[in-house]
């Protein structure tokens, strides 16, 4: 059962839909601000489908990841109120809200900078800066420099990789696939 190649060639297959631009677009705003799901999982296969596009795609994404960032900056500023029981009830967000905190009064606008480089969940800190009244000009410039970084470095390793990336990738993506999920089962029961 070759589960993940066909999920693979699927994904391939959207990444080079006409309107795939949009879809990333769209993506990369919500997670900068409530979705959970990192633009990375759409940047990656539409720099792999057209490569010679991938610095427009990562221009893309950066674009939209810094404005949906402004959107969680301005929920944290005027709407926290309305989220914070929720955050609160949530033990992984409230964790990471507590963090951000503590970051942000010990390195100030670097943690921003971090969060839009790192793995580490962007909505929460872009959520945090605006709840701290973080000043919004560097709060801007530290999303633009973290999240311009991040995308950029996906799409020119891609670039740099081509289609020798795309064989390997696709020689290895059953294994990579089934690695995962044993991975997050493992992490699951650990923190049960």
């Amino acid at each position: 059962m070759r589960l993940f190649t066909r999920l693979y060639d699927k994904v391939l297959q959207w990444a080079a839909h006409r309107h795939a631009s949009w879809y990333l677009a769209g993506l990369s705003f919500a997670e900068s601000s409530f979705f959970p799901v990192p633009p990375d999982v759409m940047l990656a296969p539409m720099c792999l489908a057209n490569n010679k596009r991938g610095l427009h795609y990562a221009l893309i994404a950066t674009l939209f990841s810094v404005l949906g960032g402004i959107f969680g900056y301005l929920i944290g500023s005027f709407a926290f109120d309305l989220i914070q029981s929720w955050i609160m009830e949530n033990a992984r967000y409230q964790s990471a809200y507590e963090t951000a905190v503590a970051w942000f009064a010990d390195w100030g606008v670097w943690v921003v900078l971090l969060a839009g480089f790192s793995p580490i969940p962007y909505k929460v800190f872009t959520i945090a800066a605006g709840a701290a009244s973080m000043a919004f000009f560097p709060f801007v410039l530290a999303s633009i420099v973290g999240r311009g970084l991040r995308f950029y470095l996906v799409a020119t390793v891609i670039r740099l990789g081509g289609e020798r990336m795309e064989k390997v990738l696709r020689q290895y993506v059953e294994y990579l696939g089934w690695l995962l999920v044993i991975a997050v089962v493992v992490i699951y029961l650990l923190s049960k």
